[in-house]
């Protein structure tokens, strides 16, 4: 089992960056897979993307691609999702969730696809 803990979300302006992080403070972290979900408020929980358990593959979902990047260090047990160039309609709580890997997909968009999850952090970009 594993415990997430997502950080670095804030308040900024459109155009500005940010880097959130996602950090397991238990299990083996490089057993499983993450993905980045965001929630507005109303809408359904989306994909932002999602990393392998190595590291070596990621993707980003087609609304964010170009703008957003993951990366992963199994040897701080993290991943990051950077956010560029951030818009007003990228305001949202931002989670983290991990699941076991069962063939060689990392790619799930479907929350229900995910066993863990942290608590969230907000982001809100103001225009």
């Amino acid at each position: 089992q594993v415990q997430l803990v997502e950080s670095g979300g804030g308040l900024v302006q459109a155009g500005a960056s940010l880097r959130l992080s996602c950090a397991a403070s238990s299990g083996t972290f490089s057993d499983y897979i993450v993905g980045w979900f965001r929630q507005a408020p109303g809408k359904e929980r989306q994909s932002v993307g999602a990393v392998s358990a190595s590291g070596l593959s990621t993707r980003v979902s087609d609304p964010m691609k170009g703008r957003f990047s993951i990366a992963r260090d199994n040897t701080k047990n993290t991943v990051y999702l950077q956010m560029n160039s951030l818009r007003p309609e990228d305001t949202a709580v931002y989670f983290c969730a991990a699941r076991v890997p069962t063939n060689a997909d990392f790619y799930y968009v479907r929350p229900e696809s995910y066993a863990y999850w942290g608590q969230g952090t907000q982001v809100t970009v103001s225009s």
